[in-house]
């Protein structure tokens, strides 16, 4: 486990399953921090021979509120800013270029980047609860470095219906209709029990295919190199802004 004041990374491996959980007390926020130990974490098990398939999933009734607010309030220059949403371009390309294939098991609800680590996993199952919202526009910047992972799940239509709404949430209904989630159980029991059936079925068959599998799933990205940083530098720009930094100290109290 890779924990402190900032939160914390464990996996676990039985059976090939890599289970990543991850948590933070601000419900499950993420510092910069926090998305370096998952990056690094996801790179160390793309090249594990004793790992086939892996699970992310986070504690608690959150799965993700997205950014720290506390950590955006800091920034004070455009390199801190761009830096710190550089590492969410980094958590979704290194979700994008791992060979191993990766389950999302969802619990509570999803906001901002959180719903970009959904989108970025392979496929994903969700507790009828999971609902999702994009609230960036609303404090001042937008959801542009996880814009690609999402409207490669749901399309631009229903991206840009989430993204002008950004004080709507979206039901986990609406989340399965529009390919976030592949299914949704009445409780986490259920949830789990098909994650661990399709992780355990997964991990039984040739891991050179589903290798090339994922590769295939993922053409036409490569390019996100490049532009998920360019998008962190249009979000460490915005972040500085006289109406961000007042829209966060509202939403912090």
């Amino acid at each position: 486990m890779i924990t402190s004041d900032q939160g914390s990374i464990a996996t676990l491996i039985q059976n090939k399953i890599a289970t990543i959980t991850f948590s933070h007390p601000a419900s499950n926020s993420f510092p910069s921090e926090l998305l370096q130990k998952l990056t690094v974490e996801l790179k160390t098990l793309s090249t594990n021979q004793e790992v086939t398939i892996i699970v992310l999933q986070s504690e608690g009734k959150t799965f993700c509120s997205g950014a720290s607010f506390d950590e955006l309030l800091s920034v004070t220059n455009l390199e801190q800013g761009t830096k710190f949403f550089s590492g969410f371009a980094d958590v979704i390309n290194s979700m994008r270029t791992c060979s191993k294939i990766i389950i999302g098991k969802v619990q509570g609800k999803a906001v901002g980047g959180g719903v970009g680590l959904i989108a970025a996993c392979d496929i994903a199952f969700a507790y009828q609860d999971a609902s999702i919202k994009l609230s960036e526009i609303a404090i001042g910047i937008g959801p542009f470095v996880i814009e690609p992972a999402v409207s490669r799940k749901i399309g631009k239509t229903a991206m840009a219906e989430m993204a002008l709404q950004p004080t709507t949430w979206q039901t986990a209904d609406w989340a399965v209709a529009k390919g976030l989630y592949a299914d949704l159980f009445d409780s986490m029991d259920e949830v789990h029990d098909a994650v661990l059936h399709l992780s355990e079925k997964l991990a039984s068959y040739n891991e050179e295919a589903l290798s090339e599998m994922k590769k295939v799933f993922w053409e036409g990205t490569d390019k996100w190199g490049t532009l998920l940083y360019e998008r962190a530098a249009i979000s460490g720009k915005l972040v500085l802004s006289d109406f961000t930094k007042l829209a966060l100290s509202q939403f912090k109290k």
